[in-house]
């Protein structure tokens, strides 16, 4: 079945608000029930008729479940009969708009209002609505929470976003289009009911005229036929002039007793044609679609009661309680149809109230650092997400569902902006502490007393290591600050030591000869034999000493030549690049620069792991939006693929860190 027919419930049938409570179920009784025999008066007719009527309720036990499965389809008969359109709306999809993220819902409301009838989609449009409404208030509450614990004011909250505007957008089509409908549809309703009243007026001055009966019967006809081909009228107006009309049929009928041929004629089409409605009926109850049978008996009950007329009398009863047998049959199909729905809606509520429970017991718990305030905010996205998922539950209970929900991950966010809060607070000491390390660098920047001050500069260093973050905005400003102003002090300490170094001069000189030598270089066929030479020659570069802090340049050159030699030969990737990476380190560890060189190495490489591993983890969030998706779909395999890259790549920048700290 469609998902339309799953989401409309009994109780939930869309009537017309304007349609007056509806009496038609004893005037399709009054049709049947006009007596086959000669009457003299109107007044016997009718009185024959309402004795008929209140015997067949006093003998029915079941009367009133079948009045109001007949109310139900007679009301929607009506609202059908002021917009045709309106039928429409059992062929138009339900989707489970619960489940649906507000710019998936933006999305099917474009669609709706861009292909489907304006009038035949109100009940899609007020569920979509008020799931969009509902979701939206819930972002803004918690973007509204976090602005206010980040020390806004509340006056001056705004939240506005494109996937709000584009639902607008289509709204403001949406009742556009609705109201121009309804504008363009009036003028016809009240020109339609003109039209039937002067039909009603017409039946009237059949009776007793003085012509041929013959001729009056074709003219009754032709009024007949108009009647069916007039179209819609208000569904206020509907039951009244219906209700006239088919008692000025049954009045002219009784005129016809003076021509039992011609009335018996039509007794006898009017019969064949309800007896094929009943077959059909009874088809129907037989018929698994219980939604398809009920919106089909709909069809069969307005042919029943508008273009048919009534039988004779000894017919009557009979085909009216075997119509309405079946209509009993299929109904009560619906019904059991609806509790088997229920009890899933219960099973969902059950499913999302646990969910409610888990959030609830992660608030419980705490936040007490970072990382695991982080864990918990995935778990809380991924049961959001499950709520969201979990189905509909029953009507009565949504409202209250919704508000547990919103309220137990209102108490989580409470919990998460105190955190950080405090969190920000010990930044902002941080940054202080650091603020003060910056000053005692850039004062002792310039001093010529390097026995003393080296070793403060070397302490202020360590310190700086050991405070906590600061806020992100000032990280990298003050980190370049203090390494310019350390660097600085223990650039002037290299360059008097270069200035004075004949033997760095000397050094320098070799390596630019062993350089050159290195272009005649060939390597042996065999791979081993030509990475031990290759690393014999790095050994021998090593070897020849340190150059002048303004000549190191060369060393880059090296690498660069021995980067090259390695690439001619046929290596495992990680393997050649570990190889690479060792002659860079051997060149930074011979560096006389009190390590600093490989202080900065290390906190570069260790930056390049919390990248790597941020780009795994937002490739892992990305695959929860492919929950549905085979794994063999091109996008979900393209993003496992970019996973394993990183993974490689995590480990590359692992084995490097490792070898750094080797050389502590």
């Amino acid at each position: 079945m469609s998902d339309n027919e799953k989401s409309q419930k009994p109780e939930e049938v869309d009537t017309p608000n304007s349609i007056e409570n509806s009496t038609e179920l004893n005037e399709n009784q009054n049709l049947e029930s006009t007596s086959n025999a000669e009457v003299e008066t109107v007044n016997s007719v009718e009185d024959a008729n309402e004795s008929a009527e209140s015997e067949t309720i006093k003998n029915s036990a079941d009367a009133d479940d079948q009045d109001e499965v007949l109310n139900e389809i007679d009301e929607s008969n009506a609202e059908d009969a002021e917009d045709e359109g309106n039928k429409d709306r059992h062929k138009i999809e339900v989707k489970e708009y619960d489940t649906m993220s507000l710019e998936a819902l933006a999305i099917e409301l474009e669609r709706l209002v861009s292909t489907e009838k304006i009038q035949a989609i109100r009940n899609h449009v007020n569920s979509l609505n008020s799931e969009f409404k509902q979701k939206l208030q819930s972002i803004i509450d918690e973007k509204k929470e976090d602005f206010i614990n980040d020390g806004g004011n509340e006056i001056d909250f705004y939240f506005s976003s494109p996937v709000q505007k584009r639902y607008k957008d289509a709204y403001k089509v949406y009742r556009t289009k609705l109201n121009e409908h309804y504008q363009s549809l009036e003028k016809n309703l009240k020109q339609n009911l003109e039209d039937k009243l002067a039909i009603i007026e017409e039946l009237k001055g059949l009776i007793n005229v003085e012509e041929n009966i013959n001729t009056t019967y074709k003219h009754f006809k032709d009024l007949q036929e108009r009647w069916r081909t007039t179209g819609p009228i208000p569904r206020d107006k509907y039951n009244n002039a219906w209700n006239s009309y088919h008692h000025h049929v049954e009045l002219f009928y009784d005129f016809l007793h003076l021509n039992r041929d011609l009335r018996d004629l039509d007794f006898k089409h009017n019969l064949e044609k309800k007896l094929l409605i009943i077959e059909r009926a009874e088809e129907l109850s037989k018929d698994d679609n219980v939604m398809r049978a009920f919106r089909e008996l709909q069809e069969l009950h307005k042919m029943w009661k508008e273009e048919l007329g009534p039988v004779g009398q000894e017919h009557r009863e009979e085909i009216w309680e075997r119509f309405k047998a079946a209509t009993k049959i299929i109904n009560d199909k619906r019904h059991a149809y609806y509790q088997e729905i229920d009890k899933v809606y219960e099973k969902n509520l059950e499913k999302k109230l646990e969910i409610i429970e888990k959030i609830k017991a992660i608030s419980a718990t705490g936040c007490k650092s970072h990382g695991t305030l982080q864990k918990k905010i995935k778990q809380i996205e991924a049961l959001r997400e499950e709520f969201f998922n979990a189905g509909k539950v029953p009507l009565k209970v949504n409202e209250k569902t919704w508000a547990e929900f919103k309220e137990a991950v209102r108490t989580f966010n409470r919990q998460k902006n105190s955190f950080y809060k405090d969190l920000k607070k010990e930044q902002y000491h941080n940054l202080q502490l650091k603020l003060d390390l910056i000053k005692v660098a850039e004062d002792n920047k310039e001093s010529d007393d390097f026995e003393t001050v080296t070793p403060l500069m070397k302490k202020i260093q360590s310190e700086w290591k050991k405070i906590g973050h600061v806020p992100r905005k000032d990280s990298d400003k003050i980190w370049k600050q203090f390494k310019a102003a350390c660097n600085y002090y223990f650039d002037r300490i290299h360059a008097k030591r270069n200035a004075a170094s004949a033997e760095q001069t000397e050094a320098y000189n070799k390596k630019n000869e062993f350089l050159n030598s290195l272009k005649d270089l060939k390597l042996p066929e065999d791979k081993t034999e030509s990475i031990a030479l290759i690393k014999e020659k790095i050994k021998d570069w090593q070897a020849l000493g340190r150059v002048p802090q303004d000549k190191r340049y060369i060393d880059a050159k090296f690498q660069k030549a021995t980067d090259q030699l390695l690439s001619n030969l046929d290596l495992d990737k990680v393997e050649a690049e570990m190889i690479k990476y060792e002659n860079k380190l051997d060149v930074l560890n011979a560096a006389d620069d009190d390590n600093r060189n490989l202080d900065n190495e290390r906190v570069f490489i260790r930056k390049k792991i919390d990248e790597v591993k941020s780009q795994i983890n937002q490739l892992e969030n990305n695959l929860q939006f492919f929950t549905n998706v085979e794994d063999d779909n091109p996008l979900v395999k393209e993003v496992h693929n970019n996973i394993k890259l990183h993974e490689e790549s995590l480990e590359l920048w692992k084995s490097k860190l490792r070898k750094v700290k080797d050389l502590y």
